[in-house]
């Protein structure tokens, strides 16, 4: 059963992305995982504005600016 738990949950984060965002001068970048790679993106992206914004309205504007980068790592 642990050993069904385990390999579930490492299937379920198939992809994993590191993505950058620039916004209103600051940068950062955040790598994320996600069972699409859709989800790893929009949660890399979630991660990488929360580090340089805070406010819910900045917050939302940076997460909807498309990234500076995105690498794909698996």
């Amino acid at each position: 059963l642990i050993g069904i738990v385990i390999y579930s949950t490492m299937n379920l984060a198939g992809h994993r992305v590191e993505v950058c965002v620039n916004y209103k001068g600051m940068q950062a970048c955040r790598t994320a995982s996600g069972a699409s790679e859709e989800f790893a993106q929009r949660t890399a992206t979630s991660n990488a504005c929360a580090q340089i914004i805070s406010g819910m309205t900045d917050t939302i504007a940076c997460e909807q600016t498309p990234p500076a980068k995105v690498t794909r790592i698996k």
